[in-house]
């Protein structure tokens, strides 16, 4: 016999550690279950992830799944009293992504650009500004357009996705999807409403179909009425 044989061969028959075999044993009395609880008692079962009553590991950390956040529009915001504090924009002109760069107001064109309307102590602009953003507020663009000037909207990508034109009245969605469509009208109410414009154009609306139309059946106003059955009396 070799002594590889021998190394090989050792701790795999390891004897099972046998408990509660007095104190001199080194695992006696208590057994390897401490004083008390519920893990002292028998048939007790503790969960994998169970951490003593803290809050556990998996719910501490972060969750992932489906979220709007990555969706969100994210803009380079500009107030007119910061155009108007500017020495190259404060006597007019255009202002877009490209203008706002070169005066270091905004840090590129990665995110779309969006004028508000607080001027500060100023109530009306005294210069003319053409504006070229992807959102204009309504208080700006009611500044903009008495001060002489001009605002195009050109909409960011949810607007343009959603068929919204920012420089016409009506605002609405136009690419209206099946989520967008759950708050208009449903169909009951859209023929109601066209059986009512009919009527008011003289035209009337067809009569919906009974037991008793185009089946061959007679209608109720047809069919006569059974004599009650006499009274006891």
């Amino acid at each position: 016999m070799m002594i590889h044989d021998i190394t090989s061969m050792a701790g795999k028959y390891k004897a099972r550690k046998r408990v509660g075999r007095g104190l001199g044993s080194g695992s006696g009395k208590t057994a390897g279950r401490g004083y008390k609880g519920a893990g002292s008692r028998s048939g007790t079962a503790r969960k994998t992830a169970f951490e003593g009553g803290q809050m556990p590991y998996f719910r501490r950390i972060r969750k992932f799944g489906f979220s709007n956040a990555k969706f969100t529009t994210h803009f380079w915001i500009v107030n007119l009293r910061d155009i108007l504090a500017h020495e190259s924009l404060k006597k007019g002109g255009e202002i877009s992504a490209e203008t706002l760069i070169k005066a270091g107001l905004i840090r590129d064109t990665s995110r779309d650009l969006k004028i508000l309307g607080d001027t500060g102590e100023i109530q009306k602009l005294g210069v003319k500004f053409t504006i070229n953003a992807a959102r204009v507020s309504a208080k700006a663009r009611i500044l903009v357009e008495e001060a002489g000037g001009k605002v195009t909207e050109t909409g960011s990508r949810r607007d343009r996705v959603r068929g919204i034109d920012r420089n016409s009245d009506d605002k609405s969605p136009k690419n209206l999807t099946k989520k967008l469509n759950r708050g208009s009208k449903s169909k009951g109410k859209a023929a109601v409403a066209a059986a009512a414009a009919g009527e008011s154009a003289g035209v009337k609306s067809p009569a919906p179909k009974g037991k008793g139309d185009g089946e061959g059946k007679p209608s109720a106003e047809g069919k006569k009425s059974k004599p009650a059955p006499p009274s006891a009396e």
